[in-house]
């Protein structure tokens, strides 16, 4: 209290949360001054509030001087991250939303559902794809319109038929939902009216969800959908650099309109994204692109894969894995000891002591949030992957692995839902699919990357995860939730079976992994959101 005059405190209550505490949150307006205050406060030995009040009260241009200095004299990128911010991109493809989304540090993303939304609706008379601007120049052009619109106006006039047949084949009657006196009981059986409505509103969500679940497939990858993302400064700067040299019209044309909206928010942070320095990285990053293309066109051959893989290719000895993990969750309570004398000591600890260590650790988890310690990232697995594009949207999610993926063609086949065949409308199914496979092949001899918009996401589509114990536990137990789509929840569980064959005692730490089948995946959910809300 001591520290400021009454005159100054009534200042920096404008600025911070509080003027007398030494917690306190920074609510300055501008990002540009929250970011350079935190980056000079680790400069001087000034509290944060005196370095406001004496560089930066008067001073307005004060943050963008400081990241001036700091990031164009010094090159210390660190302090771009320090700056935070929100954009909405609407009406990008599910092309470009993928490459944003390929970014793994820095950003949290929200992006419209394909389970809730539905894709029916038109603007202006045309449905929601782009007309993507390279192919429009060419002679492609009316036949790729022509695909696209085939394959929503079948997605669209199936949605009531698919939903009616999934209420039919999956009654309400089926389901137990709770009564006034706490009771589950059958649908049938309950008779206030409150229950009744709250049972329907649960029942019709998870149905509407598994019926555009079903025909998600047909959707093709031009599909306009909307995303929100929060980053910060030094992420957008990478991003904005990785759209800039891409290939597609649709990403440059991304790159210019977020770095406009970033301009009057986290100018500062962005700036060099595009300036001599930005065209530099820009041409390494398709420097790179071009050496990978020739290493595989000199080294490489082999005909595609045709049909849907999940195959564990790469992995350690478990003995080994084993004696890794237990030394590191021994090395952070030792005092002192090296991991290198540590691991000697394990490797001579006997088979059947290893093995308690390993079921105490698992023992010690009462659910899946209960994540395993670091030390299980000691050991990896690396997995290829060929699965129908919607469901690889589900798995690009995870982000603390390496994931790798190739361009999405029509090369590998397409996946035909179930609920296709059991609505009989497998015909103009296969008839859509083989015409966007037309398509594509006469689009891709001569623009590889743009017909990758006419693609269906029921085409398979070939990619490599790589990740450790402590990341497969975390994506497996979640990807196998009984509310989780069929087509992951099983390839999900073929990946547990992989890990569990090679590593039987290591992947007793997965404990939380579903095994089982169910019907209509998102009923539970929904029962607990209603539930939730009627606490509220």
């Amino acid at each position: 209290m001591s520290e400021f005059s009454k005159d100054e405190r009534k200042i920096l209550e404008k600025h911070f949360s509080n003027s007398d505490k030494n917690v306190f949150a920074v609510i300055t307006p501008r990002q540009v001054d929250r970011g350079a205050l935190m980056s000079r406060y680790s400069r001087t030995d000034k509290s944060m509030r005196k370095i406001f009040l004496d560089e930066f009260l008067k001073n307005k241009n004060r943050g963008e001087e400081f990241y001036d200095r700091v990031l164009l004299e010094y090159g210390d990128d660190s302090v771009a991250e320090l700056g935070i911010a929100q954009i909405a991109i609407e009406g990008l493809t599910n092309i470009a939303v993928k490459k944003i989304e390929d970014r793994r540090i820095g950003f949290s993303y929200l992006e419209k559902s394909s389970r809730y939304v539905s894709w029916d609706k038109k603007i202006k008379g045309k449905y929601k794809f782009l007309y993507e601007p390279t192919i429009m120049k060419t002679k492609f052009a009316d036949e790729y319109i022509d695909a696209c619109n085939l394959d929503f106006e079948i997605y669209s006039k199936n949605i009531e038929p698919m939903l009616k047949l999934i209420r039919e084949k999956d009654s309400i009657n089926n389901y137990k939902f709770k009564d006034t006196d706490g009771k589950e009981k059958k649908f049938s059986a309950i008779n206030d009216d409150l229950i009744i409505k709250s049972s329907m509103r649960i029942y019709n969500a998870a149905t509407k969800a598994k019926a555009l679940d079903a025909l998600r497939s047909l959707l093709p990858a031009s599909t306009l959908t909307n995303v929100g993302i929060t980053g910060n400064g030094r992420a957008f700067e990478y991003l904005l650099s990785i759209l800039f040299a891409s290939k597609l019209k649709e990403e440059n044309d991304l790159a210019i309109q977020i770095k406009k909206e970033l301009d009057t928010t986290i100018k500062s942070f962005v700036r060099r994204s595009d300036d001599k320095y930005g065209k530099v990285l820009q041409k390494y990053l398709f420097n790179v692109k071009k050496s990978g293309q020739n290493m595989a066109n000199s080294s490489i051959s082999g005909t595609p894969i045709r049909g849907k893989v999940t195959k564990l290719v790469e992995y350690e000895n478990e003995n080994k894995a084993i004696n890794s993990v237990i030394s590191a969750i021994i090395y952070e309570q030792s005092s002192g000891i090296s991991f290198e004398k540590i691991l000697q000591q394990v490797r001579k600890i006997s088979t059947s002591r290893k093995k308690k260590i390993i079921l105490e650790m698992a023992n010690l988890r009462k659910n899946r949030r209960h994540r395993p310690s670091r030390a299980f990232e000691m050991t990896e697995y690396t997995f290829d992957l060929v699965t129908n594009f919607g469901m690889f949207r589900d798995f690009h999610r995870h982000r603390a692995l390496t994931l790798e993926r190739q361009l999405l063609t029509t090369h590998h086949g397409y996946d035909t839902p179930q609920e296709v065949n059991d609505l009989g409308m497998q015909k103009e199914f296969k008839e859509c699919m083989n015409n966007t496979d037309t398509v594509f092949k006469k689009i891709y001899k001569k623009f590889p990357e743009e017909a990758q918009y006419v693609v269906n996401f029921g085409y398979n589509y070939p990619y490599m995860m790589k990740m450790n114990m402590r990341e497969a536990v975390h994506m497996i137990e979640l990807r196998t939730v009984p509310q989780g789509h069929q087509d992951y929840r099983i390839v999900a569980q073929k990946m547990y079976q992989a890990i569990n064959k090679k590593h039987p005692l290591l992947s007793k730490i997965m404990k939380f992994v579903d095994m089982n089948k169910y019907e209509l995946e998102r009923f539970e959910s929904e029962k607990r959101t209603e539930e939730k809300r009627n606490r509220q």
